[in-house]
């Protein structure tokens, strides 16, 4: 009888050890996926900040340009008229990029959300009942 009783202390033991083991490998898998997020978001962020400020400083270059091209072509009969055009197209396209900018980052998926969604299974799956 002891020794059954040994047996399945040991039993129980490798079981516990083998569950313990499963679950360092589903955090270890867990935290390596949410590192591989970390480091694409900021990867992503990167690149978008430097193509954006590098468009911004081209095209910022090309509308003073085109600006001033056009009151020049309009100097001596509609200069006020250009100007006035010129300005009120800048501040229709300025306050529809800013609606644009807002609408992306309104609708951007949430940071970690494949990670959340494997979590979340992995917790449906250990969860009694289920």
């Amino acid at each position: 009888m002891a020794e059954e009783s040994h047996a399945a202390a040991d039993g129980l033991f490798e079981s516990l050890k083998t569950l313990s083991g499963s679950l360092v490998g589903i955090v270890h898998t867990r935290l390596e996926l949410l590192s591989t997020d970390i480091a694409e978001e900021r990867e992503h962020l990167a690149t978008l900040l430097v193509l954006g400020l590098v468009a911004l400083f081209c095209l910022g270059v090309g509308v003073v340009l085109l600006a001033i091209l056009i009151a020049v072509a309009f100097w001596d009969t509609h200069r006020l008229a250009a100007l006035g055009g010129l300005t009120g197209f800048f501040m229709i396209a300025g306050a529809g990029l800013a609606w644009l900018a807002l609408h992306k980052a309104r609708t951007k998926p949430r940071l970690f959300d494949a990670s959340l969604a494997e979590l979340s299974k992995d917790r449906q799956h250990l969860t009694p009942g289920s």
